[in-house]
């Protein structure tokens, strides 16, 4: 059932920001640190836990599935929240972190396209 996926998705958030909240106190900060990347970790994780023995029914497993793609459109929606333009008023290295950041993604890609091919899996042509 879809229910399943909302309570998945739930539960990695509620992880995610306390797992946050703890690495932020860590390094001294008064802010979540990291918790959306950890919460959409664990997504990653939990929802292919079905490969791994868990066989949930498939109602339930198109559920989880459906929650998963959401997620990625959340994250955005909640980086479309922050201040870009006080980031950019503050100094070139918004502009230099953001542009590293694209490079060493598109640098990655090769690499995670060979390590995909070397588990066996095949691209469709």
């Amino acid at each position: 059932m879809v229910i399943y996926g909302v309570a998945l998705l739930s539960f990695c958030m509620l992880a995610g920001m306390f797992v946050g909240d703890l690495i932020g106190l860590a390094l001294g900060v008064d802010a979540n640190v990291g918790g959306v990347g950890v919460a959409m970790l664990l997504l990653l994780v939990l929802s292919n836990m079905s490969s791994r023995g868990l066989k949930p029914g498939p109602i339930t497993q198109t559920g989880i599935g459906f929650w998963s793609a959401m997620y990625i459109p959340i994250v955005v929606a909640m980086a479309a929240r922050q201040n870009v333009l006080a980031a950019l008023s503050s100094g070139s290295m918004a502009i230099v972190a953001g542009i590293a950041a694209v490079v060493a993604s598109f640098a990655l890609i090769p690499f995670l396209a060979r390590f995909g091919q070397a588990q066996g899996e095949t691209r469709d042509s």
